[in-house]
């Protein structure tokens, strides 16, 4: 029989798929399995509508057999079947979806539509078998007819059509695998394992039982170690897929226990996780998400190998392991799996990421995840904040990378550790807490809480009876920096030039104070040179007697973290003040020594500048000439 050629622009794809340009050679199997159900999906509805064959969804299945000295997969199934027009359409044309048509065209039933749902895009799916097949046969008999029809192709030259025997009614594909090559092994697909793993990882929620004829070995007796075992092994039918997803069912059916095993088995985590986020959602974008925040970071969280999305699936197919268009990087932690019967199911990955339901859904869960987590900071403190240590870093990392365009979005997020009893405080509780006549929102930046307590910078502030924020984390004086302020508070650092602290009084004291020593001040700036920017008598300082403040928009801390970076050598460095505290009994040594001894007065001033860098946890320039300097004193 001569051969009927495909139209061009199937001619194209078969092209792509037999020399294939797509990586993921596995998914032909979850193709076909889609296909299958589609049929079945058919065949049930035409039951649902016409009420005259009486089937009911358990008379269905899909059943695949291995034929390793053959080298055939094939998938059978017992749906609607197609006639020889409709092998011409849905097989001979890439654009001719059978499925979308189906629901197009027929469905007008309000509650059939609501139970029966289609995955759609039949012939692009079908295409793939090409990319492990060197030859494709089809043998369908369509529901309700005598003759069944035998479709034959081994590519691109085109296709036959032949009439053929066939018992009932349904379609089976017949995929007969390529040889294989230095780079591919297609006589995987033969082996028992491969395909019950794969319909584990693509199909496992299809919602036909899918069933395949396996080896089960029976042990009849117990083995003595290194004995020879000569035990029956039975062929027996198994089902290989759950069919009903865990985010399908109801809350109230599904146990705790039952939500984190799926987590860990799903997700390779051995720990619980810390909150479970299960929804169903109708409008815009119809969905079901099961979101897990972990209680631990994956081992590889912080490094370019860790990969964010959540698993994507149409109408209980796999088509993305890891969607990243589904969460913003700054909530790049959660893990889970969201199902939509909106999406087209289609192999190319980036027509998905157009696809704009797949936009709605990630605005609508992004919200969830957002009001989920205030939700636990408000009744679950302990909880949020293990939360907070393992994961707080990334949330203000969304701020800093998007240069505070999502402060807004994250502010009420925040949490930092406060001088409030040393615990973790919410930038609202902090302004809550706020007297009357405090202006701003006092931070400080270290290693640890412990040691911001100890900064001079700190005495006066805390002596007032305000409370500051420690900053221990390189990210954090960044981010802050970002957000400027926080519900009209301005953010202020305690090495900041103006604290908002000195009376007029105070301020007239200190410029008498400055006029007064401008020349030792003047001698000091010289002796330290572009060490410094200024040195001045201090406002801040009560029981130290030096301190380092800086001007401009680079911090003492945020130069300790520039200088980390693999650029170093060229970072932006502070400007530096050394402030004095002119009340202190070492001062009035300084000014003796300035006008009796100045080569002494300057290594004074030395020590007195290096001192400081020591106390802001900063390297100092020459360790030898400062202890030097240390054993002449005493």
């Amino acid at each position: 029989m001569a051969k009927k050629q495909f139209k061009a622009e199937s001619k194209r794809l078969l092209d792509l798929m037999i020399n294939s340009i797509y990586t993921n050679k596995e998914i032909f199997l979850r193709e076909l399995i889609s296909n299958a159900s589609d049929a079945i999906d058919k065949l049930y509805y035409k039951s649902l509508t016409e009420g005259t064959n009486g089937l009911s969804r358990g008379d269905f299945k899909i059943f695949l057999s291995l034929n390793k000295k053959e080298r055939t997969l094939s998938i059978s199934d017992n749906g609607i079947g197609m006639t020889k027009e409709e092998l011409e359409t849905n097989l001979g044309t890439i654009c001719k979806s059978g499925s979308g048509l189906f629901k197009d065209e027929e469905l007008d039933d309000e509650k059939a539509a609501a139970d029966i749902d289609i995955i759609g895009q039949f012939g692009v799916g079908f295409y793939s078998a090409f990319m492990v097949a060197s030859k494709v046969e089809v043998i369908s008999k369509a529901y309700g007819s005598d003759t069944a029809y035998h479709w034959v192709s081994t590519g691109a030259d085109g296709y036959t059509i032949t009439e053929t025997e066939k018992e009932d009614y349904g379609t089976q594909i017949i995929v007969t695998l390529k040889e294989d090559t230095a780079d591919e092994d297609y006589s995987r697909y033969l082996e028992e394992h491969t395909v019950e793993t794969l319909v584990k990882k693509y199909s496992d929620y299809i919602r036909y039982p899918i069933t395949m004829m396996v080896t089960v070995h029976h042990h009849d007796h117990d083995h003595k170690e290194g004995e020879e075992c000569h035990c029956e092994d039975t062929i027996e039918e198994k089902t290989l897929n759950v069919m009903t997803p865990i985010w399908k069912k109801n809350k109230k059916e599904v146990k705790k226990e039952e939500y984190n095993e799926f987590y860990k088995n799903t997700f390779y985590d051995y720990a619980d996780p810390l909150k479970v986020i299960h929804s169903s959602v109708e409008g815009v974008a119809t969905y079901n998400a099961l979101l897990y925040i972990p209680s631990k970071a994956p081992f590889n969280y912080y490094s370019k190998e860790y990969e964010k999305g959540l698993r994507l699936y149409a109408s209980g197919v796999m088509i993305m392991d890891a969607c990243k268009d589904l969460v913003p990087d700054y909530f790049s932690f959660v893990r889970g799996v969201v199902d939509s019967a909106d999406l087209s199911l289609n192999i190319s990955r980036e027509m998905l990421q157009q696809d704009r339901q797949v936009q709605v859904i990630a605005k609508n869960i992004e919200k969830k995840i957002k009001s989920e987590l205030l939700s636990m900071l408000k009744n679950k403190r302990d909880d949020y904040k293990t939360f907070w240590k393992t994961f707080g870093t990334q949330i203000k990392f969304g701020i800093y990378s998007s240069y505070g365009m999502q402060a807004e979005n994250l502010k009420d997020l925040m949490m930092f550790l406060s001088s409030k009893e040393g615990d973790y405080t919410t930038l609202e509780e902090y302004v809550s807490r706020m007297k009357e006549e405090q202006q701003y929102i006092y931070y400080a930046c270290g290693e640890t809480k412990e040691k911001i307590a100890q900064l001079p910078q700190a005495e006066r502030v805390l002596d007032a009876g305000y409370e500051i924020l420690y900053l221990v984390e390189d990210v954090d004086e960044f981010t802050i920096k970002m957000m400027r302020e926080f519900n009209d508070k301005e953010f202020r650092s305690i090495s900041d030039d103006d604290l908002g602290l000195e009376t007029e009084e105070d301020k007239k004291t200190i410029e008498q104070k400055t006029e007064e020593n401008k020349d030792l001040f003047a001698f000091m700036k010289e002796t330290l040179g572009d060490k410094v920017s200024s040195v001045k008598a201090s406002a801040r300082l009560k029981t130290h007697p030096v301190c380092i403040s800086t001007e401009g928009g680079i911090s003492l801390e945020m130069e300790k973290t520039l200088a980390n970076q693999p650029d170093a050598a060229n970072h932006i460095k502070a400007q530096k003040v050394l402030e004095v505290n002119t009340n202190h009994k070492i001062f009035s040594v300084i000014c003796d020594l300035y006008k009796s001894d100045q080569e002494k007065a300057k290594v004074y001033t030395n020590l007195l500048y290096n001192q400081a860098l020591l106390i802001e946890g900063m390297p100092i320039e020459d360790p030898v000439a400062f202890a030097n300097a240390i054993c002449e004193l005493m």
